[in-house]
């Protein structure tokens, strides 16, 4: 068993965001991971960011192609990455972590839009956007709130400028539907509204409430860890 993490939007290097949990994974089950690198991201070649959704959808197919049997990990944006890659025979579980269960037709920008709160972004060039108004404080005080202030620096020159197709593709397929999927609600998120995870939340086999921020794999590793094991387990059993 594989598990294959997809991060959240408009930041870069995914290995660096899953570390903490995957060091501690590896340690107590054995189990190796690995992040999909975003093209939306600028995380492949500059040429696919134009891609967006299609591109980051069909980065975590190849990574799915390469694997008998694995769990994917959803985080915030990750999560319609995961339902436009659609069914695959790879997938075993799916854990999603503040995130989205899209219906067909709904794009990432559609989600957000009904947010009372919503994360401000802005154009930085042609098809380009990223996060506005920030600075590594108010960053780290949305995002990462309950993670040391070296998390926080480290985060905020991670952060990364995205295709707009990432947010204005809607989806085609619905790759969470007939899956065994788990949902970690954040209760002290600042970024995803609770109202917005537990409608999410719903469409999930199951749920789990954490006391985190938006991310709990670097403030509570041992948290998403302990879920991650009840999966494994459930998948052994």
């Amino acid at each position: 068993m594989d598990v294959i993490f997809v991060h959240g939007a408009l930041v870069r290097d995914g290995a660096w965001w899953w570390r903490e949990t995957a060091e501690l994974l590896h340690e107590r089950t054995g189990v190796l991971s690995r992040a999909v690198a975003l093209p939306s991201c600028g995380e492949t070649t500059p040429d696919e960011t134009a891609g967006g959704l299609l591109a980051d959808a069909a980065a975590l197919r190849r990574e799915l192609d390469r694997v008998d049997a694995a769990i994917v990990v959803g985080h915030s944006y990750g999560g319609t990455v995961i339902a436009e890659a659609g069914y695959h025979p790879s997938v075993s579980n799916l854990l999603y972590i503040s995130s989205y269960l899209p219906d067909v037709g709904q794009s990432q920008g559609s989600i957000m839009s009904g947010e009372p709160n919503p994360v401000a972004v802005a154009q930085l060039s042609a098809g380009l956007i990223g996060v506005a108004g920030y600075d590594v404080s108010s960053f780290g005080e949305r995002f990462l709130q309950d993670a040391e202030r070296s998390a926080q620096e480290e985060a905020w020159s991670r952060v990364a400028a995205q295709g707009v197709g990432a947010f204005a593709t809607p989806t085609s397929q619905a790759g969470w539907e007939g899956i065994d999927s788990t949902y970690l609600i954040c209760g002290d998120d600042r970024s995803t509204s609770l109202e917005l995870q537990r409608f999410h939340a719903a469409r999930a086999t199951h749920s789990v409430e954490l006391p985190t921020g938006h991310h709990p794999f670097i403030s509570r590793p041992d948290l998403v860890v302990a879920e991650l094991e009840v999966i494994l387990a459930q998948n052994q059993a």
